[in-house]
């Protein structure tokens, strides 16, 4: 099984680009689940047609506990799809519900039941602490993927969370595998992120470009490889998928 965290601002397109990976590695023929780790909750909506799913905290909150049937949803991409949730808003902590969500899989078992062959997290990374750290400290992902755009703000968030992960990885967690630029044809943008991946002494994998396709797909409540299979920008999502895969060479 391989498990992969993907972080990234909040707005730079990470979900889209997890959710367009994940379906394109379930075309692949793979076992798929995708893990939403942000309080929004909407990690999944292009796998489950433009519809929230229920969370982890929402319904042990209601019910008090639950069943895998009531926290998995088969997509009809046909990749499983958990979302954490939040708390209340204004009470508790975000982080800590993913701590929950993750404590609540593993009690139930639930890679054991799914046998996924691939997990994808999709982490939120304006911040790296507690339950948002889950993912690279906890053992539960091998490799860690940012997404970025050539946007200041993106960059920076990049930067921070990929110090998190090379201090974590002395330890023996999640490696840092490098960026994909997710582009937002700002000005001098490849050049941005070239002298940023640099910097942070990692590599561009993928650059992804910015196509009115994914806006299409997203009306419809579908990624770009369900919508359109056979589009440029389906074919751009399944290459970055053989590379996170290791199938294929950056």
């Amino acid at each position: 099984m391989k498990k992969i965290a993907v972080y990234g601002k909040g707005g730079i397109g990470k979900s889209t680009t997890v959710s367009n990976i994940s379906a394109a590695m379930a075309a692949m023929g793979l076992t798929v689940m995708q893990i939403g780790c942000d309080p929004k909750a909407d990690s999944t909506r292009n796998l489950t047609g433009g519809k929230n799913i229920p969370t982890v905290l929402d319904t042990l909150r209601e019910n008090g506990d639950a069943d895998l049937d009531d926290l998995v949803v088969k997509s009809t991409t046909g990749v499983f799809c958990v979302e954490s949730g939040g708390p209340v808003p204004g009470v508790g902590c975000a982080g800590r519900g993913i701590i929950t969500a993750f404590e609540k899989l593993e009690e139930l078992d639930a890679f054991e039941v799914y046998k996924p062959d691939v997990v994808l997290y999709d982490v939120l990374g304006d911040v790296v602490c507690g339950g948002f750290a889950m993912p690279i400290r906890g053992g539960y992902a091998d490799e860690v993927f940012m997404v970025t755009s050539g946007e200041m703000m993106s960059l920076y968030a990049a930067a921070n969370i990929s110090h998190a992960v090379k201090s974590f990885g002395k330890r023996g967690y999640a490696s840092l595998r490098g960026l994909i630029l997710n582009a937002k044809n700002i000005e001098n943008e490849n050049e941005l992120t070239d002298k940023a991946a640099a910097e942070i002494e990692t590599e561009i994998i993928y650059r992804l470009p910015r196509h009115a396709l994914v806006q299409q797909a997203e009306a419809e409540g579908k990624t770009v490889v369900e919508a359109f299979p056979d589009s440029d920008m389906a074919a751009h999502y399944k290459s970055l998928a053989k590379i996170l895969l290791g199938e294929s060479k950056v």
